[in-house]
């Protein structure tokens, strides 16, 4: 795929920018919110979880065992800023994790946790120095919402609107204002992001913010009709595609079954992951023997441990007459699988282990009535030989003047 420039490319599909310049919309209720900033210790995962389970456009990455992975393994990169929004019940109502950097962090450089870099220059820039908000744990969740019931989205988006528009007392822990709010992986049909433009916009002229709504990246998925059977399914691809994975799937079961089983014990095969990983990618993998990967290690142990055994993610090895070729780390959704992360066998090349992963994961899917299939963000070319078809996220970033990058 080929980006559009910026001034082309909408955010989403007949996206706008909701009460630009106008006032805030009221509530068709009349119940009020307000804002706590809570520790993410103090907010009790029952309560997190429930409230994420409520929330439609909720998955994975927004969960209670994912954040706390991510504190744990990637706490030293950011400063939490988790807010509650509470009714005028006292009932939690909203929760939106948030967590801000001053961009360029002391750990940066040792850890590689800065955001994905924008190598299109379809993004707007933020200043290196600029004190900025992001969705907590938003370098490495793919997905990011609020989490609220729908019928709340647009009063729990106006109350943070709120809260961030008002000061930092002088006795907070962070008392210096944020130059930047930048909040990345909205999912184009979200109710949370029409309604965190809506509340942001509606302030824009009076807190004398610019603020941008862009298409961030496209996270290419593929729509696994039900009750057909794998090879319907492959003569819905391009003939070119589907006599390549056919012609690569008869090579290996030439040579042995091929399985793709989910590991019982994931904590103690993860290393067994981790090799293939690094086998494929080396020094661009995400655990090399540096700090970066011992936190990206523990990132990964952490997440397993919280999920638990029943939990959305899984470790599945692929094997073909025996012979383990291939690893992949998913997530099990309401409608299907987020496929996060592999590594394969550079040795077992020849039997194209990339493509009998894929094409497993597609038999899973069709056999247990799976509807998507989604391959997560970034347009690798593979990801389009299976036909998926990309679905935009987005990037609300709000600024103020001191936080636009100079560019030369």
């Amino acid at each position: 795929m080929t980006p559009l420039p910026l001034d082309t490319e909408q955010a989403c599909p007949e996206a706008t920018l909701p009460g630009r310049g106008g006032v805030a919309s009221e509530r068709s209720d009349e119940r009020r919110f307000r804002v706590e900033e809570r520790s993410f210790d103090d907010i009790p995962r029952p309560t997190w979880d429930a409230l994420a389970e409520s929330t439609k456009w909720a998955t994975p990455f927004s969960s209670w065992a994912f954040q706390r992975a991510w504190w744990d393994a990637y706490g030293a990169s950011a400063h939490e800023q988790t807010v509650v929004v509470v009714d005028d019940r006292d009932e939690i109502t909203g929760i939106v994790p948030l967590m801000h950097r001053h961009q360029v962090e002391p750990s940066d450089a040792a850890t590689h946790t800065v955001m994905r870099r924008d190598h299109s220059g379809r993004l707007t820039p933020i200043a290196p120095t600029a004190k900025t908000i992001f969705f907590g744990a938003s370098y490495h969740a793919d997905y990011a919402t609020i989490l609220a019931d729908t019928e709340n989205v647009a009063g729990v988006a106006n109350a943070v609107a709120d809260h961030l528009a008002a000061e930092p007392t002088p006795d907070h822990p962070h008392a210096l204002p944020w130059d930047a709010i930048d909040l990345r992986r909205l999912r184009c049909g979200d109710p949370a992001a029409d309604a965190l433009a809506e509340a942001f916009g509606a302030r824009e002229v009076r807190e004398q913010w610019t603020l941008n709504v862009e298409r961030e990246d496209v996270c290419p998925v593929l729509s696994v009709p039900v009750g057909a059977d794998f090879e319907e399914y492959l003569g819905s691809l391009a003939k070119k595609s589907r006599h390549e994975i056919r012609r690569k799937i008869r090579r290996a079961e030439a040579v042995g079954e091929l399985l793709l089983t989910d590991s019982l014990d994931p904590l103690s095969e993860l290393d067994g992951f981790i090799d293939l990983h690094q086998r494929r990618w080396g020094e661009a993998g995400l655990f090399p023997p540096t700090p970066g990967g011992d936190v990206s290690r523990l990132f990964f142990r952490r997440m397993f441990e919280e999920f638990g055994p029943d939990g959305a993610i899984r470790l599945a090895f692929l094997t073909v007459g025996g012979r383990r070729i291939a690893a992949g780390i998913h997530f099990r959704t309401r409608d299907g699988f987020l496929y996060y992360n592999a590594g394969v066998e550079p040795d077992a090349r020849e039997l194209s282990p990339g493509v009998l992963m894929v094409a497993a994961y597609v038999q899973r899917a069709i056999r247990e009535g799976c509807p998507r299939l989604d391959f997560l963000r970034g347009n690798e070319p593979y990801k389009y030989e299976w036909g998926a078809v990309d679905e935009p996220i987005q990037r609300l970033l709000v600024r103020r003047d001191l936080a636009i990058e100079k560019v030369a």
